[in-house]
């Protein structure tokens, strides 16, 4: 990896929020910081990677390249979504290349050694020679897929790739506190539910924009008309997460004022409130009384990002009309955000911009994150 250390200096961005400065341009735009922060900030942490949902159904697999890694998501036989490496272990041959379903094992198509969806190596033809699928040499329980650290939480694939993380319940324990009541059966709303986002801009920018309410006035008019600026709070716990909450959240009407159902156990705070996370790095969450979504950033390349936007229900049989009504709504408001993290990349081109300041009252969030990332590239620096 390319040393990097003299490339930006972080202890402005370490400061207290009233003299702090956002991270340099070299954050979002140098390729050298790019491969650096994929090491220190998601490689090492609980980075969001897919949804359950992507895989619903025992023998799915589903091929995911993840910042050049190439990864393969399956259901196996016992319901558990695991994470592997799309790669065998005899000549690192990739085994899927496109999504399927794993009628018996997973097959290498180059030798056709075969693993069970819980990564077990159970064939090996030929491996001693024409006609014999063994040799003293291959030793079946040490060459099974190499599996990827994950964690399921609100649906979400969360993975440590350098596997040295605190256990996840260990490292958002607070914001598992926050949100249990809505630690709760969730149901994917299907086709309609799912739509990407395909944005020119570095990762970072779009949690930035998610974390605060800020712009809401000039960026969403039509939101901003009945949540206002003024009914948001800011949501921050350093290290971890941050986002906003509102006191004001508007259910989707339909036809005769359907509604979708709540989900059950709700406190009376979730009857007009709502939250909206970025748990640290790349997954945005949305918690409402009757629906949820969550949001992967695909890191891509330092100026490209993908969001893999997924909406979720408390039932299973919503109005499918309903569901389209409001997938089309948060797209809107979600596309009404692609001018600003676009420009905002732009914006880092220009050569004396040193990072930019943050309002102590309306940024604390979004300060947060920068410090959360910061901390996290110079501890990767120190322990080089």
């Amino acid at each position: 990896m390319t040393n990097t250390h003299a490339v930006t200096d972080l202890s402005v961005v370490r400061q207290h929020i009233e003299k702090a400065q956002g991270l340099p341009n070299a954050h979002y735009i140098d390729d050298a910081v790019f491969d650096e922060e994929k090491h220190s900030v998601l490689f090492s942490s609980w980075t969001g990677l897919a949804v359950a949902a992507d895989v619903p159904e025992i023998g799915d697999a589903k091929p995911i390249e993840f910042l050049g890694i190439p990864l393969l998501l399956v259901r196996d036989r016992d319901n558990q979504v695991r994470v592997f490496q799309n790669s065998c272990r005899h000549r690192g041959m990739i085994l899927v290349s496109e999504p399927k379903k794993i009628e018996g094992a997973i097959r290498c198509p180059y030798h056709s050694w075969c693993y069970s969806t819980a990564g077990k190596l159970v064939s090996t033809p030929h491996v001693g020679g024409a006609g014999h699928n063994t040799h003293a040499a291959i030793n079946k329980d040490d060459l099974g897929l190499t599996e990827v650290h994950s964690h399921i939480w609100f649906d979400t694939v969360f993975i440590n790739v350098d596997g040295k993380a605190d256990p996840f319940e260990v490292v958002h324990a607070d914001l598992l506190a926050r949100w249990a009541e809505f630690d709760k059966p969730m149901y994917h709303g299907g086709a309609e539910s799912a739509f990407d986002l395909e944005v020119t801009t570095n990762w970072k920018l779009a949690v930035e924009n998610y974390c605060e309410s800020y712009h809401l006035p000039w960026v969403h008019p039509g939101l901003n008309s009945y949540s206002r600026l003024e009914d948001h709070y800011n949501i921050q716990e350093a290290g971890k997460y941050s986002g906003q909450g509102t006191l004001v959240y508007q259910q989707l009407k339909g036809p005769d004022d359907a509604v979708f159902p709540d989900f059950d156990g709700l406190s009376d705070t979730w009857d007009t409130g709502a939250e909206y996370v970025a748990v640290y790095p790349n997954v945005l969450l949305g918690a409402q009384r009757d629906h949820t979504f969550a949001i992967i950033l695909q890191p891509n390349t330092k100026t490209s990002t993908t969001e893999h936007i997924h909406l979720y229900y408390a039932q299973p049989d919503t109005s499918e009309d309903m569901r389209s009504r409001n997938a089309h709504l948060w797209k809107t408001v979600f596309e009404e955000d692609i001018f600003v993290v676009e420009g905002m990349q732009k914006g880092r081109h220009s050569p004396l911009f040193d990072g930019g300041r943050f309002s102590p009252a309306m940024d604390g969030p979004t300060h947060n994150f920068h410090d959360w990332v910061a901390g996290k590239v110079q501890a990767h620096r120190d322990a080089s």
